[in-house]
């Protein structure tokens, strides 16, 4: 049986530390300023034999409702909420304080299970404050060292004890059953273009932290989500300033975050603000993605705030094709993520630009494909000597990749290339998806026997 453990505690105590300890990677930002955390991020973590879902939330403090902070702690909320039972984090070196007591009766009044855990207790740091800890009425603190992984048998015992029937069944040697594994889809685009308010419309719920302010999402935020029977694994990014502008330390492991959710994403959507659409930044962040070898979908947001014209749709996929000729045929969705229009659209065309770039030719294909633009638009002739392209394959998918042999294949000129590139795409049906073409040097048969001579 699973169970859901969440980490609540005030800014600063470990809680991102813990987490990455406990899913056993780098998931979240780690960093010595406090309120790093803003939105609730999940994660799959392993404890002996225990396995289990742990949520790491955003630091508690007091604040206003309507502001930033206020939404945060009702994401903390909503995770309590969510959560069998709850680590509620305090600094063993610092001792309790007065936020800690009065969070602590947040904790005991959800009702839920609540593990009090004395972090930053790495060789004898802290000891002393333990006893004052008793204070805060949730039984005896599990003394531990998140960042050094002191403690955790401590921490095992107290989720046994307080889940003595979700734990008792965990079994190492039990099997999982089979599910199919979820599409991941990375939502990326420069600040404020509506990446979180578009997951949320998805979602049904204000799941993700989205306000007027720009730069509210720092780590990339995971969630699942089901759309007509499709499991998808959706990633809600930082927004992606130019490098020059990239300074403060934190915003750099943002950018660092976004970027490693692209790499691990297959289907990326490219948020673009319709009120400045396919500035520099945006098609620099689109041939990013192409480079990385991703599916790519144009999601163009906010074309509520506008005033629409005529052929406005025809326009934009018209500079799409102009402004990124190496995703010629891409997706582009019109839509809006605050008033729900087009999004529907928009997961349709994520679908198939996922379809797209699993899509395989056969081999016989290729080559009458080869041989037909090969006769229409000849190689030309490098040295005097023409060149002679014998035979195409495709090895992989996502993305499509294929395989050329020719007997002097670096000698192909780039201009070519592009040509059976895009060739390709037309004849095999890949709009906007990436595609490789690797040049291989067919072996010479009469090598060997010149070597003799």
């Amino acid at each position: 049986m699973s169970f859901t453990v969440a980490i609540v505690g005030r800014p600063n105590v470990g809680k991102s530390t813990l987490f990455n300890r406990l899913v056993g990677a780098r998931r979240a930002l780690v960093d010595d300023l406090p309120g790093v955390t803003r939105d609730r991020r999940e994660g799959d973590a392993k404890l002996g034999d225990l396995t289990f879902k742990v949520i790491d939330t955003a630091g508690l403090e007091d604040a206003d409702r309507k502001g930033l902070s206020g939404k945060m702690l009702a994401q903390t909320k909503a995770a309590i909420a969510q959560a069998d039972a709850v680590l509620f984090l305090i600094d063993a070196r610092s001792g309790t304080t007065a936020a800690d007591r009065g969070f602590a009766d947040l904790v005991r009044k959800s009702g839920k299970p609540a593990i009090l855990v004395a972090n930053k207790s790495e060789g004898r740091a802290g000891e002393a404050n333990l006893l004052e800890s008793y204070g805060l009425g949730l039984g005896d603190p599990v003394a531990l060292s998140a960042e050094h992984g002191e403690g955790l048998a401590g921490l095992y015992a107290a989720l046994r004890a307080a889940l003595p029937a979700a734990t008792a069944q965990a079994d190492p040697d039990a099997v999982a059953q089979d599910k199919p594994k979820p599409i991941r889809i990375a939502v990326v685009g420069r600040p404020n273009t509506g990446k979180s308010t578009l997951i949320n419309r998805l979602l049904g719920e204000e799941r993700l932290l989205t306000g007027p302010e720009a730069g509210i999402t720092r780590d990339a935020i995971a969630v699942d989500h089901n759309w007509r029977g499709q499991a998808l694994r959706i990633y809600d990014t930082a927004g992606l300033r130019r490098r020059s502008r990239v300074a403060e330390k934190l915003e750099k492991l943002s950018v660092a975050d976004a970027l490693s959710a692209v790499r691990f994403a297959e289907v990326v959507v490219v948020l673009v603000d319709a009120q400045s659409p396919f500035e520099e930044q945006d098609i620099r962040i689109a041939d990013l993605v192409e480079r990385e070898g991703r599916a790519v979908v144009i999601g163009i947001n906010k074309m509520d705030l506008i005033d629409r014209q005529a052929n406005a749709q025809r326009w934009l996929r018209e500079e799409a094709d102009r402004l990124l000729p190496q995703l010629k045929g891409l997706p582009v969705v019109a839509m809006s993520a605050r008033s729900g229009e087009g999004v529907e659209r928009l997961m349709a065309a994520v679908i198939e630009a996922y379809a797209v770039w699993n899509r395989r030719a056969p081999t016989a294909a290729l080559n009458r494909f080869l041989s037909q633009a090969v006769s229409e638009h000849p190689p030309p002739a490098v040295a005097g000597r023409r060149l002679r392209l014998d035979y195409m394959t495709q090895p992989k998918s996502r993305p499509p990749t294929f395989v050329l042999f020719s007997s002097r294949a670096s000698s192909l000129p780039e201009t070519y290339r592009r040509y059976l590139v895009n060739g390709l795409r037309d004849a095999f049906d890949l709009p906007g998806t990436p595609i490789r073409l690797a040049l291989r040097a067919k072996a010479n048969p009469y090598a060997a026997r010149k070597r003799r001579r």
